[in-house]
């Protein structure tokens, strides 16, 4: 039972200018995102049938991890995305889409803060491996209003060797 109030996104995201290198600063943990990752990135790219391409990367020791991903809309809101990592084939079953909804974005577009309407995932992303701990801090107090437990917020490290 969602004891949550609706989760509020933002209210008119510009996707063009959302696309491009993010770095996670911070996350929940996540089961298909080890713990121990560093240099987290995601790339968002638009593709010809209006759908975003995701590439996500990640430092596991010496190697690189990725994970290549479709995200679409939901109802016509860019804000609101469904995003599925299965293989191309089967990205149509049922119940295998994560939702990645913008919570918040500096209106440069240089922070955003991303969740799940469930609050079991949350990501805090930066244009930049690093950022201010006052700005870090302004964005998940967002995250806490909107009702995410941070108790097990894990901070991404980067370790200066980008995998984006």
């Amino acid at each position: 039972m969602n004891t949550h109030a609706d989760l509020k996104t933002v209210p008119d995201l510009k996707l063009p200018r959302y696309l491009g290198t993010w770095y996670e600063i911070a996350r929940l943990p996540m089961k298909h995102e080890p713990e121990d990752c560093t240099d987290v990135s995601a790339h968002y790219s638009l593709k010809d049938n209006g759908h975003v391409a995701v590439l996500n990367r990640c430092r596991l020791g010496n190697e690189i991890e990725e994970a290549e991903g479709e995200a679409c809309a939901v109802d016509n809101d860019s804000a609101r995305l469904e995003v599925s990592f299965l293989p191309r084939g089967l990205r149509w079953i049922p119940f295998t889409k994560g939702d990645y909804w913008v919570i918040q974005v500096a209106p440069d577009y240089s922070v955003a803060l991303v969740g799940s309407p469930d609050r079991k995932f949350l990501w805090l992303l930066s244009r930049t491996p690093t950022l201010d701990a006052t700005v870090q801090e302004h964005y998940l107090a967002q995250a806490r209003q909107q009702g995410f437990d941070l108790t097990p917020l894990i901070h991404t490290p980067h370790t200066g060797r980008p995998t984006a």
